[in-house]
């Protein structure tokens, strides 16, 4: 295969179909993952080269056929080169409000789905003695936010799984960028759960003020060409990360009443 192969979950819609749509017309083969086998055919269809995507239906939330979605995509090409993770769902509710089974569900899908995963493909990429993962996380995997906590407890989890994933594969050839957007103007916000786990349906105010998803996939696609290990994209909200390394007293008084939805 003379092109590079991406795998992005995820991929139909928002940041993921933007990514795609980066990828293909940067010279990439692309295999695109999700539920919705049709929107994932629509976003194939709208790709550069069409030709040279594949679909590969799957959810995060059934790891025991990992191992055979693997093997497939692999088939597609030959080989797959980097793995783009970037599905997910978010949330918007205050813990007290929150049912565990909801709390599960997004640990589930979010952490346990993108591990289970990286398990997967890892013996491909360890024969290759090369291999990339792109982990989209969030801003909120390194700071927490109201209506969010679950959702920042899984990414926070990412975090450390694939900073130790670096530190132990890097001999190996494999590494790992971390993806930390912030306002990104998707449909993330109209899709996320709510307290007793259904959809909240409408769109966040300061999402539809956020980056553009072509905007954020250009900068992903800099970061994982550059073998970034950490990067932060969006607008002002990306400050948050120093003000919280840096003042965490001011950044606590500050995030009590930032507007998060």
């Amino acid at each position: 295969m003379a092109k590079p192969v991406i795998w992005i979950t995820g991929a139909s819609s928002g940041i993921g179909e933007a990514a795609a749509k980066k990828f293909s017309n940067s010279g990439y083969a692309i295999i695109l993952s999700a539920r919705n086998e049709h929107e994932l055919n629509r976003v194939k269809l709208a790709c550069a080269f069409p030709d040279d995507c594949r679909i590969l239906p799957l959810d995060l939330a059934s790891s025991t056929d990992f191992p055979e979605k693997v093997a497939t995509a692999i088939s597609f090409f030959g080989q797959v080169d980097i793995l783009l993770h970037n599905g997910g769902i978010s949330q918007r509710s205050l813990i007290k409000d929150t049912l565990l089974e909801v709390d599960r569900r997004l640990m589930e899908v979010n952490y346990f789905g993108t591990v289970a995963l990286t398990k997967a493909i890892l013996p491909h990429f360890l024969a290759r003695k090369k291999g990339q993962f792109g982990v989209v996380t969030s801003l909120v995997g390194k700071f927490g936010s109201p209506y969010r906590s679950s959702y920042a407890g899984a990414k926070h989890a990412l975090h450390g799984f694939f900073d130790t994933l670096r530190a132990e594969h890097h001999q190996d050839g494999i590494a790992v960028t971390l993806i930390c957007p912030g306002f990104i103007r998707t449909q993330v916000s109209i899709n996320a759960v709510t307290g007793d786990g259904s959809p909240l349906g409408e769109m966040d105010q300061a999402q539809d003020q956020g980056m553009s998803p072509e905007a954020c996939a250009e900068a992903i696609f800099n970061a994982l060409v550059k073998k970034k290990e950490e990067v932060y994209i969006g607008g002002k909200e990306t400050l948050a990360v120093y003000l919280k390394r840096f003042l965490p007293g001011v950044f606590s008084r500050i995030l009590r009443t930032a507007k998060v939805r």
